[in-house]
């Protein structure tokens, strides 16, 4: 029987750059799924350009999935003040138009060992938790994601 298989998720809140990568290397992840609706940051070297060769230099593929991030309209609605099951809830039937999207990435957790990242330091208070319940429920076979 084989062992369902293991998904990571991580948020770049209060990593430098190189420790994060190093990080991403220790528990050997293979592909950084990117789940940000716009990939830049003010933080130095987690924009898509940097990250990516930060990452490629390491051995570590980059992907960026836009469809799984949270939309702008969602997103600012919750950040001006908006309330927090709100925002899960409408993300939720957002992700329920990105079927497609979600299988893609599921593929690809089935075949490496994958990391879903995006800014916020905590799983709980961040889209990626949602995405990694739909990629479990999609899954069906014991998936599971660990927050690194």
């Amino acid at each position: 029987m084989a062992m369902a298989p293991v998904a990571y998720t991580v948020g770049y809140e209060g990593w430098e750059l190189d420790d994060f990568v190093a990080h991403l290397r220790e528990q050997r992840v293979e592909v950084l799924i990117d789940i940000r609706e716009k990939p830049a940051s003010r933080k130095p070297g987690f924009s898509k350009t940097p990250l990516r060769e930060a990452l490629e230099e390491a051995g570590i593929e980059y992907v960026h999935v836009k469809a799984l991030g949270s939309p702008s309209a969602i997103r600012y609605e919750y950040k001006n003040g908006g309330d927090k099951e709100i925002f899960f809830k409408a993300y939720r039937t957002y992700l329920n138009t990105q079927v497609a999207h979600l299988r893609t990435v599921l593929d690809a957790v089935r075949e490496k060992t994958c990391c879903l990242m995006c800014l916020e330091r905590h799983a709980m208070d961040c889209h990626r938790s949602t995405v990694s319940d739909i990629l479990k429920e999609l899954d069906g076979n014991g998936l599971t994601f660990h927050n690194i």
